[in-house]
């Protein structure tokens, strides 16, 4: 066999750049130079003159898996970013106000011969059953006691049926991801760029050029600049999306206040007249914040709303964050990929921010290019960041639509819009039968939807006829044994901050 076959032209990439720090720029350094960092310069380019910007401090489960790949242990992870565990999310007055309830990582219940739990669910209710959804969730019934725990690996336990994610300081995660960088080679370059220059053929990127005229050149560019968009928009003029005639929100305020008791092991989210506030508890303080929609309210009334909300003293004054909810009509343009701010922005309802960086990070790794970049593989890529982008995006439209509040223009405006044609077919689908069908883009299960549908009162019209084939007496008796037993399992748990402290992940 020839020795060059599949080799013959390959030019691959041998400097990388990027462009901006922050949670966005170290997660694409610290992976890159993971995976592809032999044989290929990476560095990364950022000024501290130039400010981070920061909405939300809280993720979702796949963050495990991305922060396995890079061999960081969960405790060591949690020490250095001050985290904590996340069970969930509490979201209160967003169907009625005085609603409230929980959507959850882990799964309700199990399922029975094929029947999704959420179906045999609707079946016992309507059979009389008087317990809650949420009494058949190891997450919640952990939450709702401040406990966390795992299950052994083997132990039939119902604490197989918890998932989790963190909440952390993404100022000490950008930090902590630093110093897994540098020591993989990626090397950190001071300085603000003032300039860019292209290849007047290609229309390709070439440099970037700082203060005092000197340039530094790439093949391959990542821009991690922030809503600036500096090579994926100023240098490129890739344009933008603008999704805020169904996500209206712009503007958000978020303050940190000292602790005022042990940190609950979930985000909650509150609604107000015109927006909602987020609270999310760490070892060391508790991150608030108020997004809010500046149509409807202005920000001196947005910022008392939030002051008088907050539980504990400020730690600072709040502080101003301006934005449009939407993403670049491409992800990857040319030799320049967009990650975090730079690629698009949907408000952290829903903590998915640094999910979107964490994808992004891994697809690009997927479809790492030679310098002459594969257009079928720069279409792929975007093809899949919009499926994603997109999906965020109608299940955080969902919490608004499916609101039934009358005290604001706000609310009934938001219940009365049409929503985007993917959403309104689920929501079909669930109003007839209680039915979710997972796409290929969906990082919320079936749980999740079931939780925000049948939390904020969308009852279906009727359950799936295959809960029939259930025996009622069979059916009544396990679920009130499954009840018992999370219940009881949840009680036996640590306190979240006594789980913590005990395997070594208290700062």
């Amino acid at each position: 066999m020839d020795k060059g076959a599949g080799t013959q032209g390959y030019d691959p990439v041998r400097n990388v750049v990027i462009v901006g720090g922050g949670t966005a720029g170290w997660m694409a350094a610290a992976a890159l130079s993971r995976f592809l960092g032999r044989d290929r310069t990476i560095t990364l380019v950022e000024s501290d003159a130039i400010g981070i910007v920061g909405v939300g401090e809280a993720t979702i489960p796949p963050i495990r898996t991305f922060n396995s790949m890079l061999d960081i242990a969960e405790e060591d992870f949690l020490r250095e970013t001050r985290g904590t565990f996340k069970l969930g999310i509490e979201f209160v007055n967003w169907g009625r106000v005085g609603d409230r309830y929980m959507h959850p990582f882990g799964a309700y219940g199990q399922d029975f011969h094929g029947v999704p739990f959420h179906q045999m669910w609707l079946r016992y209710r309507a059979l009389g059953g008087d317990a809650g959804l949420e009494d058949f969730s190891m997450c919640i019934a952990a939450a709702h006691r401040g406990k966390f725990g795992k299950a052994r690996p083997g132990e039939p336990t119902p604490l197989q049926h918890i998932a989790w994610a963190y909440h952390f300081d993404a100022g000490l995660y950008a930090r902590f991801l630093r110093g897994i960088a540098e020591q993989q080679g990626v090397v950190r370059r001071e300085g603000r760029i003032v300039a860019f220059h292209r290849d007047g053929e290609s229309g390709d990127v070439t440099s970037v050029e700082f203060e005092g005229g000197t340039r530094l050149a790439g093949d391959l560019f990542l821009d991690c600049s922030g809503f600036r968009g500096l090579l994926i928009e100023e240098a490129l003029e890739t344009g933008w999306e603008d999704w805020s005639h169904w996500l209206p929100m712009d503007s958000a305020l978020a303050v940190p206040t000292a602790n005022t008791e042990a940190p609950a092991p979930f985000t909650r989210s509150t609604a107000h007249a015109a927006g909602w506030q987020w609270r999310i508890p760490l070892q060391h303080r508790t991150g608030n914040g108020h997004v809010f929609c500046s149509a409807h309210t202005d920000a001196d009334q947005a910022e008392r709303t939030l002051r008088e909300n907050v539980e504990g003293d400020l730690l600072a004054d709040p502080r101003m964050i301006r934005f449009t909810t939407g993403m670049r009509r491409q992800a990857w343009n040319h030799n320049v990929v967009s990650l975090g701010l730079a690629s698009g922005f949907i408000e952290p309802l829903e903590s998915t921010s640094i999910h979107l960086i964490q994808h992004g990070v891994l697809r690009l790794i997927g479809l790492f290019p030679d310098r002459k970049i594969n257009p079928t593989e720069r279409e792929e890529y975007n093809r899949n960041l919009r499926s994603i982008f997109e999906f965020v995006r109608d299940f955080v439209i969902l919490h608004y639509k499916a609101n039934q509040r009358e005290d604001s223009v706000f609310w009934r405006q938001m219940a009365a819009m049409s929503v985007p044609d993917t959403l309104q077919h689920r929501m079909d689908l669930w109003q007839a039968h209680g039915r979710v069908f997972p796409k290929e883009a969906d990082m919320f299960n079936i749980p999740s939807w079931v939780a925000v549908m049948l939390g904020q009162n969308v009852t279906p019209d009727r359950y799936d006829p295959v809960a029939d084939a259930l025996v009622e007496k069979q059916l009544t008796a396990a679920l009130a044994d499954m009840r018992t037993r999370y219940a009881e399992t949840a009680g036996r748990l640590p306190s979240h901050e006594t789980y913590l402290q005990k395997v070594g992940a208290w700062a």
